[in-house]
C-alpha cells in the first residue's frame, strides 16, 4: 500500500474528533509561538537591559517571562491531553472495527492464520498507531509550527543569515527520507516477528499440560529464547537507525551554526548587528535543531505506524468467503427435508467432498462414518454455511442455503463438538449463551435434561459459579453436559453432533449419552461418532471414503454389504 493511501485511511479514524484536533492544534501553535517569543525576548534582554541598562525594560521582561512560560505550559497541557484523548479513541474505534470484522470473517480465515498473528493485530499493531497519534502527530505538528516560528524570527532578524542557515535543510531531508525507508522495512519485520511470539505464547500456555506431560519445558524455553533473540536482533537494527539519526542531524546543524557564529560574530564586531539581535538569531537557530532532531524520531514512529496500519488494513480488506445475499430471505422453521445436490468442496485445490448427493427427512438421525480425513466434519460444516460448496447446492425445504439469511439458518441449528467451548462467565450465562432472554426455569430445565443440574447444584455458588478460563475447574463430562444444556435451551430443529462423546470416560459417557438421547428427540440429527450405540439408532448411516459417499443404509444392512463399514465396525465400533 502507498503511504498516501494509508495516511488517508488513518485520517478517517481521526476525522470524527476534528473539533478536539482543532483545539489541540491551536494549543500546539501556542506552544510554538511562546517558544519563538522567548527567543525574540532574548534580543531585548541583551540590547536594552545588559547594554542600554534600561530598568523599565527589565521590569516588563521580568513580568512577561513568567506569563509566557505559564501560557506555554497551559498550551502544552491542552495539546497533550487532547491528543491523548484522540489517540485513545482512535484505538477504541479501530479495535472495535477489527473485532467486528473478525466476527464477520469466515472460518477459513482463522484456519489459515495463526492465533498469535490475529491477536497481534488487535493488540500490538493498534497500540503502535495509538503511540503515533498521541506522540508522533503531536511532535509533527508542534515541532513543525515551532520550526516555522523560529525560521520566521531568523528572517526577521537577518534574512541573509537565515538563508545560509537553511542551506543544510536538503541534507536533513535526505537523511529523514533515507532512514524512513529503512525503518519501515525493519518495522514490518519486527511486527511480524512479534506475531510469531504471540502465537508461540498462546500455543504453549494453552497446551501447558502437554508440555509438562512430555517434559518439553526446556525445548519450549529454547524455542521462545530463539524467537525472542530474533525479535531483539530486528529491533536493534531499527535502534541503530533511530539512534544514529539525531546525532547526525545535530552534527549537520552544529556545522551550520558554527559558520553563523563565526561570520555573525565578525558582523557584530563591525557593528552591522547588535549583540542582542545576534544572540537572538543564534538562539533561534540552535533551538530549531531540537525539533528537527525530534522529526527523525517522529519519522521512526510514523514508519512503524505505516507498517502496522498496512497489516491492519489487510485484515479489514479481507472479505468473508461466506457472504449473505443482499435479498436473502428468512428461512421458515424447518419441517420437511434437507437435500445435498451434487455437492463438491475443496480446500485450496485439494478435493475434500466429491459429488455428494443425500436426502434427509425431518426428524431423521443420520450417522456419518468413514476413515479420518474422509470429509465427515466438512460435510456437516456446510449445513450452517461455515463454508460454501465449490459447486452443487444444499437445500432446506426448497430454499437453497445461499438464498436465506445466516441468522435464520444458524438459529435453527445446534452444534455439540468433542472440543467443548465454554466462556469465562457464570454457569447460568454459559447455558444461556445465544439465548439471553431465557428464564431461570428454562435454564434449570435444560440443565436437568442434560444431566447437569445435580453437579451444578453441588458447586459453591450453583448456577452463579464462575467458570474459569477454558473450563479448567470442570471435568470433561461436566463441560460436555453444559454444552448439551446450551444446545437444549436453544431448542434447535437441526442438531449436529461431532464426536460429542469420544473423549469421555464410561461414567461421563453414560450421562452425556442420556442427555444426547433427550436432545435428539424430534430433531433432525447429524452424528459423527465412534460409539456403536449411537450409530445403531441412526435411521441412515452414510459411509464416506476419500470425500465420496460409497454407501447409505442401516447398521445391519451395511455390515452385510459394505466392506469399509464392516472394517470400521471391527476396528472402531467394537464394544
Amino acid at each position: 500500500m502507498e503511504n498516501k493511501y494509508i495516511y488517508r485511511r488513518l485520517w478517517g479514524y481521526v476525522r470524527p474528533y476534528y473539533s478536539r484536533l482543532f483545539w489541540a492544534m491551536l494549543f500546539m501553535i501556542g506552544v510554538a509561538l511562546f517558544t519563538t517569543s522567548s527567543m525574540w525576548i532574548l534580543k531585548y534582554v541583551i540590547d536594552r537591559i545588559f547594554i542600554e541598562k534600561n530598568t523599565q525594560m527589565l521590569l516588563w521582561i521580568s513580568l512577561a517571562l513568567p506569563v509566557i512560560f505559564l501560557l506555554k505550559g497551559i498550551c502544552s497541557y491542552g495539546q497533550g491531553y487532547l491528543m491523548s484523548y484522540i489517540g485513545q479513541k482512535v484505538v477504541v474505534d479501530m479495535r472495535n472495527q477489527l473485532y467486528e470484522h473478525y466476527q464477520k470473517l469466515s472460518l477459513d480465515f482463522f484456519e489459515n492464520k495463526r492465533t498469535g498473528s490475529i491477536v497481534s493485530r488487535i493488540t500490538n499493531d493498534v497500540g503502535i498507531i495509538q503511540n503515533a497519534i498521541s506522540g508522533g502527530l503531536v511532535s509533527l505538528v508542534k515541532d513543525g509550527f515551532t520550526i516555522l516560528g523560529l525560521i520566521g524570527l531568523m528572517f526577521y532578524l537577518n534574512w541573509k543569515f537565515a538563508l545560509c542557515t537553511l542551506g543544510v535543510s536538503p541534507f536533513v531531508i535526505f537523511l529523514i527520507v533515507r532512514f524512513g525507508k529503512k525503518l519501515r522495512k525493519v518495522s514490518t519485520e519486527s511486527q511480524a516477528k512479534m506475531a510469531d511470539i504471540y502465537s508461540l505464547l498462546l500455543e504453549t500456555i494453552t497446551g501447558i499440560k502437554i508440555v509438562k506431560a512430555f517434559c518439553t519445558q526446556v525445548k519450549e524455553i529454547d524455542r521462545f529464547k530463539k524467537e525472542n533473540q530474533s525479535y531483539f536482533s530486528i529491533i536493534m537494527r531499527s535502534m541503530r537507525v533511530i539512534a544514529l539519526s539525531p546525532p547526525l542531524m545535530e552534527f549537520i546543524g552544529v556545522l551550520g551554526s558554527t559558520i553563523i557564529v563565526w561570520y555573525g560574530g565578525l558582523e557584530v564586531i563591525k557593528g552591522v548587528w547588535t549583540a542582542g539581535a545576534f544572540f537572538s538569531f543564534v538562539g533561534a537557530a540552535l533551538s530549531s535543531y531540537t525539533p528537527i532532531k525530534s522529526f527523525s524520531q517522529t519519522n521512526a514512529v510514523l514508519q512503524q505506524t505505516v507498517a502496522a496500519s498496512e497489516r491492519i488494513f489487510k485484515v479489514l480488506d479481507t472479505p468473508p468467503s461466506v457472504v449473505q445475499a443482499e435479498r436473502a430471505q428468512e428461512l421458515p422453521l424447518f419441517k420437511n427435508e434437507i437435500t445435498f445436490e451434487k455437492v463438491n468442496f475443496s480446500y485450496n485445490t485439494e478435493p475434500v467432498l466429491v459429488d455428494i448427493n443425500l436426502k434427509v427427512k425431518a426428524g431423521e438421525i443420520i450417522a456419518i462414518v468413514g476413515p479420518s480425513g474422509s470429509g465427515k466434519t466438512t460435510m456437516v460444516n456446510l449445513i450452517p454455511r461455515f463454508y460454501d460448496p465449490i459447486s452443487g447446492r444444499i437445500i432446506i425445504d426448497g430454499l437453497e442455503l445461499r438464498e436465506v439469511t445466516l441468522s435464520s439458518l444458524r438459529g435453527q441449528i445446534g452444534i455439540v463438538t468433542q472440543e467443548t467451548i465454554l466462556f469465562s462467565d457464570t454457569v447460568r450465562n454459559n447455558i444461556a449463551y445465544g439465548n439471553a432472554q431465557a428464564k431461570e426455569e428454562e435454564i434449570i430445565k435444560a440443565a436437568k435434561a442434560a444431566n447437569a443440574h445435580n453437579f451444578i447444584q453441588a458447586m459453591e455458588k450453583g448456577y452463579d459459579t464462575l467458570i474459569r478460563d477454558r473450563g479448567v475447574n470442570l471435568s470433561g463430562g461436566e463441560r460436555q453436559r453444559l454444552a448439551m444444556a446450551r444446545a437444549i435451551l436453544r431448542d434447535p430443529r437441526i442438531l449436529i453432533l461431532d464426536e460429542a462423546t469420544s473423549a469421555l470416560d464410561s461414567e461421563s459417557e453414560h450421562l452425556v449419552q442420556e442427555a444426547l438421547d433427550m436432545l435428539m428427540i424430534r430433531r433432525t440429527t447429524f452424528i459423527i461418532a465412534h460409539r456403536l450405540s449411537t450409530v445403531r439408532k441412526a435411521d441412515k448411516i452414510v459411509v464416506l471414503e476419500k470425500g465420496r459417499i460409497i454407501d447409505i443404509g442401516k447398521h445391519q444392512e451395511l455390515l452385510g454389504r459394505c466392506g469399509l463399514y464392516k472394517k470400521l465396525h471391527e476396528i472402531q465400533f467394537r464394544e
